[in-house]
């Protein structure tokens, strides 16, 4: 298994580990923002999760037929997969050990939350605090995503190769779909971030892979309520794909965990929002701090 992953930040400084979400590729924690938290005296690091970007895709591995695999979950059934969500985080705990990075924060979006949730109670000595964003617990109660929202994620899209402008309108329209009604939509951001995206990989076979991993996750509930290192969970008021209960479940599972409710913010950090969520971050590291990253 290989990830692609880059740095900012002086290598000396406390590590801050940024793990994306479903299908994303470690440049939507967008450059401005990584400085951000870089000038605040982290060792910051984002990397591709396996089947998406430059790391390894596991194309030798089933792809779900989601008619099929879906039934079967309406069934109670399991469907087998080809990871699972404690895969993809004993792929971060990876990475720090190629970085020989002892401990860590560990920063979340979507499923990258899921991801650092998961890290946070099953890896407790490597896991300085825990910021996890715009994500949930699994907890079955909760409300579903918005099926328009979640029509646009998972339904049929044009293919990038034989259709690029239908595919990326559909993209940006999915992006705007996702984003808050709190804050200008940049459209031409959005486009240039996935045409970066697009010269990296493109791979819908792998997104297919990391949405079964994030559907049979189950209830991580019981096992968040272990986790001792400070927590901040941020979640955004107009989230369509994870409505704002499931923040609020996420924070409630957490014992002391502190709830940023974000007003406008929908399924995806503006740019506005850069400096209030580093400042929160930092805030949140400081409660744990790390007198350095690296191993001797």
């Amino acid at each position: 298994m290989t990830l692609a992953y880059d740095e900012f930040g002086a290598a000396s400084d406390p590590a801050i580990l940024l793990i994306s979400g479903l299908g994303a590729q470690m440049i939507r924690w967008m450059d401005p923002f990584c400085l951000m938290l870089a000038e605040q005296g982290y060792r910051v690091i984002r990397y591709d999760n396996r089947d998406s970007g430059c790391s390894t895709h596991m194309s030798g591995s089933p792809t779900p037929d989601m008619g099929a695999f879906m039934a079967a979950l309406m069934r109670g059934q399991t469907p087998e997969t080809a990871y699972t969500l404690d895969d993809l985080a004993l792929d971060a705990i990876g990475l720090l050990d190629a970085l020989s990075i002892e401990k860590a924060h560990a920063v979340g979006r979507s499923m990258g939350g899921m991801i650092a949730q998961i890290m946070a109670y099953t890896f407790p000595g490597r896991i300085a605090s825990l910021t996890s964003i715009m994500s949930t617990t699994g907890n079955p109660a909760l409300p579903p995503p918005a099926p328009d929202a979640m029509a646009l994620m998972a339904g049929p899209a044009p293919d990038p190769l034989s259709a690029p402008a239908a595919y990326l309108d559909h993209r940006v329209a999915l992006s705007r779909h996702l984003a808050g009604r709190g804050f200008p939509f940049d459209a031409d951001l959005a486009r240039r971030l996935i045409l970066d995206e697009l010269s990296r990989s493109s791979d819908r076979d792998g997104f297919l892979r990391q949405f079964a991993a994030v559907a049979i996750a189950g209830d991580r509930r019981e096992r968040l309520s272990t986790v001792r290192s400070p927590t901040l969970v941020i979640h955004g008021a107009d989230d369509p794909l994870f409505p704002g209960p499931c923040g609020e479940d996420t924070a409630a599972s957490v014992p002391g965990a502190e709830l940023r409710m974000i007003q406008g913010m929908g399924h995806d950090i503006p740019p506005q929002l850069y400096g209030l969520i580093a400042e929160a971050i930092d805030r949140t590291a400081r409660r744990a701090p790390i007198s350095h990253s690296a191993r001797p």
